[in-house]
């Protein structure tokens, strides 16, 4: 379990890196379109190298997989455009607090309507008491 906390925790690390580095781009080249092209261009690469070395045969199952499955895609989209563009607005740290607030009531209520297949893990009064003491925290360390 601890080894998932650590990855789940770099790849946290990661968010407000990769904000800044493609807010950097989109700015370096009057872009942010662009600089999401380029990062999902790397990305893709990233990903192919990893799966045609770690589970080549999955590729001839996405057929049979539900559609809307494939919506991921176009929200992992949505986030890169919309980092890109509003990181350079109005922060890094800003743009990030809200990704951090808007995915902690997701995450909340995909558990606790156990959606999308989920485990269900009800949201108790102390749980929400400690999601919303967590965006709180977040909060008293940003200027919004």
């Amino acid at each position: 379990m601890f080894h998932y906390a650590l990855i789940m925790l770099v790849a946290g690390l990661g968010i407000p890196v990769l904000a800044a580095l493609n807010a950097g781009l989109g700015r370096q080249i009057g872009s942010p379109a662009m600089a999401a092209t380029v990062l999902f261009v790397v990305a893709f690469s990233v990903a192919l190298i990893a799966a045609l070395l770690t589970q080549p045969q999955a590729a001839t199952r996405l057929a049979s997989a539900p559609k809307y499955l494939f919506l991921a895609g176009t929200l992992v989209a949505f986030y890169i455009l919309s980092i890109t563009w509003i990181a350079p607005v109005i922060g890094v740290g800003n743009a990030v607090f809200f990704v951090l607030l808007g995915q902690l009531i997701s995450a909340a209520a995909i558990d606790h309507f156990g959606l999308f297949a989920a485990q269900v893990t009800p949201l108790t009064g102390t749980r929400a008491a400690g999601i919303a003491l967590m965006a709180a925290g977040v909060l008293l360390t940003q200027k919004v």
